[in-house]
């Protein structure tokens, strides 16, 4: 497909936490060669978001003049996208799921991925099941088409051995999830994904996205990371998630 022009599923504007209004990330996206997108945090867990169906709706209505990709950034762990009635579902090109907490104990203990200590005596390993356990969860439960950034880990862990975080059962295990859930792997500009896991998901047949998770005019748009890594695990362009070719869940 000699014409093919990859899209950055995952970038934020000042809607959310962006330094960008829309028509400038449209505008430095477009200028990088690259297809836009916005997808803004909608969460009410997030500090600058949008925070409520209400705003959803106003959100997708400063989008639709533009000829862009429509997506939104939901967390897990939080209520709002249970809440999204049908009719501004199908107004989505494409939403994404993110783990940015994950519950570690039964009593609704979570730990966020910006904390920098996990729980008194809770090792690397535990929670790492917790990690996996989560992601299976979302994957089961949630209807998105994307996992963001993927291997994002909270802050105590992401200096440590990758070996030894991610076992061959526990990346099977999350692979596995988003095959049978359809979800796309989000190979993350700023939370980058190792070579292994990527590669475990495309040969699983985890369609690949890419994002940049942009939120300055350096960063949105800048698919090289991504890009280079889907092809160094043999992707070929049409294994690349596009909302616009493979469509959404809501749509499926």
């Amino acid at each position: 497909m000699t014409d093919w022009t990859p899209i950055d599923c995952h970038a934020h504007t000042t809607m959310s936490d962006g330094e960008l209004t829309i028509p400038e990330l449209i505008e430095t996206v477009r200028e990088r060669g690259v297809r836009p997108s916005v997808s803004d945090h909608l969460s009410t867990d997030v500090s600058q978001a949008v925070k409520s169906v209400d705003g959803i709706r106003a959100y997708l209505d400063a989008l639709e003049p533009y000829d862009i990709g429509r997506g939104g950034e939901f967390c897990w762990h939080d209520s709002l996208w249970r809440e999204l009635p049908e009719d501004l579902a199908a107004r989505f090109t494409h939403r994404i799921g993110s783990l940015h907490a994950v519950r570690v104990a039964d009593d609704g203990t979570r730990v966020s991925m910006f904390e920098r200590a996990l729980p008194p005596g809770m090792t690397p390993a535990a929670y790492m099941e917790r990690h996996i356990d989560e992601l299976e969860r979302l994957a089961a439960e949630m209807p998105v088409d994307i996992l963001a950034h993927p291997t994002l880990l909270p802050l105590p862990l992401r200096q440590l051995n990758v070996d030894e975080l991610w076992t061959d059962a526990l990346e099977e295990r999350a692979v596995d999830a988003l095959y049978e859930a359809g979800i796309a792997f989000e190979i993350s500009a700023r939370y980058r994904p190792h070579e292994r896991i990527v590669r475990r998901a495309h040969e699983r047949g985890v369609r690949l996205s890419l994002g940049s998770d942009g939120h300055t005019r350096a960063q949105v748009g800048d698919l090289t990371f991504p890009l280079a890594m889907a092809r160094l695990v043999g992707a070929e362009e049409y294994a690349l998630f596009d909302p616009f070719v493979h469509g959404t869940r809501a749509t499926r």
